[in-house]
């Protein structure tokens, strides 16, 4: 791995982190290198580029990039691959697939999990840790002694204890079942439970958290068809989950709200948002959720459900239900969605391999601009 930090950028970030947290915001994009959409396969480049990690300067719009490194990331798994410490400086970025090293036209299952310690000047790879197959959604602890990882390929979420920038591998969560594809993992704001979305048998999970033991007890929760996205909002009271549904079929899809207050927590409501919402996230007043849509851009530009335009769609969380306020046209392919503040929403978008950027005044989202990357956006996190 190596780190890109241009002059010009390095004194950028050497202001930012020294600047107050008021003062600036950092977003951590990780692309994908490997991944182009051809004829709505996704099949690797030739040449590849590599994957890398984009740091960006959020207090201004559009964000600025003042750092990169290559990093292994994928689009394969929920754009939620990007975990940030609760502390600011660590961040996790998981990696589901990575190039056949007996056929460089092919991909083959990752586990590796990169942590990066972003508050160094420059930012700097700390370790690489090994979760299990096709390691996906990742998730730190409220306090910061935990990191989970989904392993999408093996039904089990990886344990990690952290102590500092020691990060060591305290073993497995078997879900009991390997064909379940859990994608995310949540934890809620006390830090006593954590929430895995199942893909493939369409539940969601509970696990329990005991100071650093996380166990699995088989308390399962129906959301709806594939979930994958996930955000718990800060009170813990409620889950919100992206259902991404059979998108071949052009069916439109949902998102539902899971009520943690509830014993046993279970799901209360859903909105249809169209088809495939890759992604939630919670505005940081959790008065909103953004959503994106797929919209058919993922298909063959020949099938009958073919877009050209993806959807950033905007709810008002009202209690348990969830409201449309507006929405907007985005590019194709897109992953990830992030709020870089209560007015400002980030959306990435593999095909055109850049950020889109939009603010939003309680009503309307107006476009904002753009930020090109290194390789297809495919996974986001902001430090906060």
């Amino acid at each position: 791995m190596s780190s890109r930090l241009p002059a010009a950028a390095a004194a950028c970030f050497l202001a930012l982190v020294c600047a107050s947290p008021a003062g600036a915001q950092l977003v951590v994009s990780a692309n994908d290198g490997k991944a182009v959409l051809r004829d709505g396969v996704n099949v690797v480049p030739s040449p590849p580029a590599p994957d890398t990690v984009t740091i960006l300067d959020a207090s201004v719009t559009p964000p600025r990039v003042v750092a990169e490194l290559e990093v292994p990331s994928s689009v394969i798994g929920p754009p939620q691959n990007v975990a940030v410490h609760p502390g600011g400086s660590l961040v996790a970025v998981a990696s589901a697939v990575r190039l056949d090293p007996s056929d460089p036209t092919k991909t083959t299952d990752d586990d590796r999990v990169t942590i990066i310690d972003i508050g160094s000047r420059p930012p700097v790879v700390v370790t690489t840790l090994r979760a299990g197959r096709m390691a996906s959604g990742a998730s730190f602890s409220p306090g910061g002694d935990l990191l989970l990882v989904a392993n999408r390929g093996e039904g089990t979420v990886s344990v990690f204890h952290v102590d500092g920038r020691t990060i060591t591998e305290a073993g497995k969560v078997d879900l009991k079942a390997s064909q379940s594809a859990p994608s995310h993992v949540a934890f809620t704001p006390d830090g006593r439970r954590a929430l895995v979305t199942r893909n493939d048998d369409h539940l969601v999970s509970v696990l329990e958290v005991d100071g650093r033991t996380v166990s699995y007890g088989g308390q399962d929760i129906v959301a709806g068809l594939k979930p994958y996205g996930m955000e718990i909002t800060a009170d813990g009271s409620r889950a919100i989950v992206a259902n991404v549904g059979s998108g071949s079929t052009g069916s439109v899809d949902t998102v539902a709200v899971i009520d943690l207050r509830l014993d046993p927590p279970r799901t209360v409501d859903y909105v249809t948002v169209g088809v495939v919402p890759e992604a939630v996230a919670l505005s940081p007043d959790n008065r909103y959720v953004a959503v994106t849509v797929m919209n058919g851009t993922n298909a063959p530009p020949s099938s009958a459900i073919y877009n050209d335009f993806g959807r950033l769609r905007i709810y008002a969380l009202d209690g348990t239900t969830l409201r449309p306020v507006t929405e907007a046209r985005i590019g194709r392919w897109c992953q990830g969605v992030a709020w870089s503040s209560d007015r400002a929403v980030l959306a990435q978008c593999m095909t055109e391999r850049e950020i889109q950027v939009f603010t939003f005044d309680g009503s309307t989202l107006t476009p904002a601009g753009s930020v090109p990357v290194s390789g297809g956006p495919a996974g986001i996190g902001v430090m906060r």
